[in-house]
């Protein structure tokens, strides 16, 4: 059995957060982590949050596990049916001084 990491949560991010792919990968993932931890906050299921936002359960886990990309107007629904608030931020791709 391999040793437990001693890393903290802060040090394995900062580790990770240099790397552009991970970047990339998380940045694409935000709104489906958010979703699902919302969801499972909220103690419900996929198929019980697709019903509240009018939409199917296959939408949920798609949305969840980052194989697709929502629309606002679902994004808008699922946060409805959470209780929760869509944020929408545009940022300059390269920061200038």
């Amino acid at each position: 059995m391999p040793p437990f990491s001693k890393n903290t949560f802060q040090e394995w991010q900062a580790r990770h957060s240099q790397d552009p792919d991970f970047v990339a990968e998380s940045l694409d993932l935000e709104a489906g982590y958010q979703i699902a931890r919302l969801r499972l906050l909220r103690g419900m299921t996929q198929a019980e949050l697709a019903e509240k936002a009018g939409t199917r359960a296959a939408s949920i886990a798609r949305l969840e596990n980052g194989s697709r990309s929502p629309s606002l107007s679902l994004l808008r629904r699922i946060a409805e049916a959470l209780d929760a608030q869509v944020e929408v931020k545009i940022r300059p791709k390269t920061m200038q001084p």
